[in-house]
């Protein structure tokens, strides 16, 4: 079982972004992908997620044999899609504690009431496993939080909501090099065969501590290339100008 992209051509308005993409992402994987800056990264997740920003004029993508297309936002979550935006949104006036705890109780058979008892115990595990202090969980959600806390605060509610798949869309952007052990810790806790990634990243930093399966380079709207975590290695290394023009290499 496996999220599946096929030939996905997508952008705002009447500006293309991605131009044929192909990708799957299976269970039990961590995908990587990575890319210059403008190659349709950012979209990429968000189409996947649902954002109403973003056009889809053709292709398909498919969740568990599923039209992913054919859902609404909600639909796609209860489905088992989690993103973690590069940029948490605030919400001002409700409570990390209340804000998980509502998602959760939404996901429940109607009538049916999430045991409170169970579910802060869950809560606070987590929140130690993150090293977050426990004031957090009557804070508003992310307003007035550092960058490394609205990073940790989404791994939190991923952690919470146990989604299918995770997509990370640049978690490390703005880390410390101890938050990003803490985030990465928390992100290697839910990995499982029952679970897929596509962890979006610049730097190979990330890939340090989260491990993947498959790297992608994506440019220009379409995957150029896939291979080990070896490749992210040479893309550190190297750049990505020897990818995207190799003719040019060694002129």
């Amino acid at each position: 079982m496996s999220i599946i992209i096929k030939d996905l051509v997508a952008g705002i308005e009447d500006n293309p972004i991605l131009k044929g993409l192909n990708l799957e992402i299976p269970k039990g994987e961590v995908h990587a992908i990575m890319g210059p800056n403008g190659s349709g990264k950012s979209t990429l997740s968000k189409v996947i997620a649902g954002h109403d920003d973003y056009e889809v004029e053709s292709g398909s993508i498919s969740i568990d044999g599923e039209d992913l297309l054919d859902m609404g936002i909600d639909e796609r979550s209860r489905a088992g899609v989690f993103l973690a935006f590069q940029y948490p949104m605030e919400i001002p006036g409700v409570s990390n504690a209340n804000f998980i705890r509502a998602a959760l109780q939404a996901r429940l058979p109607e009538g049916e009431d999430l045991d409170a008892v169970a579910y802060y115990k869950d809560l606070y595990s987590k929140m130690d496993t993150l090293e977050m202090d426990r004031k957090f969980t009557a804070r508003a959600v992310n307003e007035g939080f550092s960058g490394g806390e609205k990073k940790r605060n989404e791994i939190l509610q991923m952690m919470m909501l146990d989604p299918t798949y995770c997509i990370l869309d640049e978690t490390d952007s703005g880390l410390d090099i101890d938050a990003l052990k803490i985030v990465s810790n928390g992100v290697n806790m839910l990995r499982s065969p029952d679970r897929g990634f596509l962890v979006i990243t610049h730097y190979q930093r990330l890939l340090n501590y989260i491990k993947p399966d498959v790297v992608h380079v994506l440019h220009d709207g379409k995957i150029i290339t896939s291979g080990g975590p070896e490749l992210a290695l040479e893309l550190e290394e190297r750049g990505y100008d020897h990818l995207i023009n190799p003719e040019t290499v060694g002129a």
